[in-house]
């Protein structure tokens, strides 16, 4: 068959989009823990055959980058005849040896064989809910060293020639709090990258490699030729930001923008802590990417060729390029901090490509102890909801994930309480002023979490607490992020960070999420939205008075 034949070759890239997607809802049908088949804190994706990314299926932006990088420390470390063969399965979870993210997420990579070869990688990951460490959950903001943050795997075989390779998973269980829930969504993965194996297998049989090899690899060149005709549409310069963060470090970006290249200079920052608010190089370079792919084709399919054009520099032991033995647990709020620093230092030259500021955290909560009624362990691992910030056409909208979470979903209420110790008493809009101008920012929420526990244990890392989400060309700041524990004897407490907090039956945790930032003047707001943010009680009249004016 004519290799260059291009209705073959479209067939073929098409064919790569759906597997990764069927990937997907393989691993989301058989998980076993909420966090993925509810929330669908998971990625899959196709490389070729040396780890450039291919193909993803739906789920979480910031795991678009991921799983390419694991495949790469894979072929990388089994470089010998032999090493790597059909029905392998190789896993990883550690940012030091290609996990990317932090210990809970587990990566799962197999080869695709064809014609005596390798002609793809098939990868997935998942969050799970507990691999060990010093913490329920695995995280804690109290870990000095990622030891104290769970079970370490650093690019290995689990599976070898199609057989389990029994000690290993073993290791992996018995660190876990929740060995069955551990085991049942490691296999969910191997299904989802079985499943990919199997399909890229049957194109090959049809197609043949060689005219597999064409398509995978044109299909990459053109998510390069999308990239740069959008890149060639951006203002050139350079452009720089400096942010204090809530904790009062200084962070510092600077992006530069040529015909040719988008670099993006993250050298000028703080050394690496030793609590887990790091991240490891490749993290940085994920939200480059997430930042990348919204300024240049966010409606098209993300593979290698789609991010060939950024450059990224960083300084070895600093914050954004950690090294070991950093913590690194808390790393999503940090490739948060890089990714909206860029976006607020570039949305004042690219009218009407970025909007005003974003919650931007994850709002990571974490609450685990004894179910009441079974008594078996349990841990609630829940991202939370919030306001995006206003754009130069619409409002924001109000209780979307963050843009490191993107296209998951909240655990329902109904779930938590079933299986989970807890009772959901209330989920709200946030109505704390802020966020006003000419088109406003979304709404956070407000929601309670009543424990039943008698043990029960609160971990979260909240960013965006001091410094709220910001406004755009005159719109008003949004709120804080934070939770707030209200005692059963009346008394209340707030937090941005907590690691292991003791609660008891009818102590509530009420999580806060912010408003995002507004855009424009808020006196030049239509009337007509004016009134209609009072029908739906989204203002009061005195604050409409005091931020509208006349437009009231």
């Amino acid at each position: 068959m004519n290799s260059k034949d291009p209705i073959t070759l479209e067939i073929i890239q098409n064919s790569l989009q759906a597997t990764a997607d069927e990937m997907f809802l393989v691993m989301k049908k058989t998980a076993m823990s909420s966090i993925i088949y509810e929330v669908l804190d998971m990625a899959t994706g196709i490389t070729d055959p040396v780890g450039q990314l291919a193909s993803s299926g739906a789920g979480i932006p910031a795991f678009v980058g991921v799983l390419d990088k694991a495949v790469t420390v894979i072929v990388q470390k089994f470089d010998k005849p032999g090493e790597i063969e059909p029905g392998d399965v190789f896993t990883t979870n550690c940012p030091y040896y290609g996990g990317v993210t932090h210990l809970n997420d587990i990566i799962v990579a197999m080869p695709v064989f064809a014609e005596g070869r390798i002609i793809a990688w098939t990868a997935a990951m998942g969050h799970n809910s507990d691999v060990g460490g010093m913490a329920p959950g695995s995280l804690s903001g109290d870990a000095t060293e990622i030891f104290q943050e769970g079970l370490r795997l650093p690019a290995i075989k689990l599976i070898s020639r199609g057989e389990t390779i029994r000690p290993v998973l073993e290791i992996i269980k018995v660190n876990s709090r929740m060995p069955e829930v551990l085991e049942g969504d490691l296999w969910a993965t191997i299904a989802a990258v079985r499943t990919g194996a199997r399909r890229l297998t049957e194109i090959c049989a049809k197609y043949g490699a060689d005219t597999f090899d064409a398509a995978m690899g044109g299909f990459i060149d053109m998510g390069e030729r999308i990239s740069r005709a959008e890149l060639a549409k951006l203002p050139k310069g350079r452009f720089e930001l400096s942010e204090e963060q809530d904790d009062g470090r200084i962070f510092k970006v600077s992006i530069t923008i040529t015909e040719e290249d988008f670099i993006v200079d993250l050298r000028d920052n703080p050394d690496q802590s030793n609590s887990p608010v790091n991240t490891a190089r490749d993290g940085a370079m994920v939200s480059a990417q997430m930042l990348f792919k919204s300024l240049t084709s966010p409606e098209t399919a993300a593979n290698a060729g789609s991010f060939r054009p950024i450059r990224l520099l960083t300084r070895e032991g600093s914050v954004f390029h950690a090294k070991e033995p950093a913590p690194i647990g808390f790393y999503y709020e940090i490739e948060l901090r890089i990714y909206d620093m860029m976006w607020r230092c570039l949305a004042p030259h690219v009218p009407g490509k970025l909007a005003a500021g974003h919650f931007a955290s994850v709002c990571g909560t974490f609450i685990s102890g004894t179910h009441p009624d079974t008594g078996r362990h349990y841990t609630i691992i829940e991202p939370q909801t919030g306001g995006w910030g206003a754009s130069a056409r619409a409002d924001g909208n109000s209780a979307m994930f963050c843009g490191f979470h993107g296209e998951t979903y909240n655990c329902p209420a109904e779930i938590n309480e079933a299986r989970n110790g807890v009772f959901v008493d209330r989920m709200e809009l946030n109505l704390e002023p802020g966020g006003e101008g000419r088109f406003a920012g979304g709404r956070g929420i407000v929601m309670d979490y009543r424990m039943r526990a008698r043990d029960g244990l609160l971990t979260m890392g909240y960013t965006r607490s001091k410094f709220p989400p910001w406004g755009l060309d005159g719109g008003r700041d949004g709120t804080p992020n934070y939770v707030e524990v209200r005692r059963r004897d009346g008394g209340t407490e707030r937090y941005a960070f907590v690691s292991g907090l003791r609660l008891g039956p009818d102590d509530v945790i009420r999580v806060v999420t912010a408003n995002g930032g507004g855009l424009g003047d808020p006196r030049d707001r239509a009337p007509a939205a004016v009134a209609e943010d009072l029908r739906n009680g989204l203002v009061t009249p005195e604050r409409a008075r005091e931020i509208y004016g006349a437009a009231v």
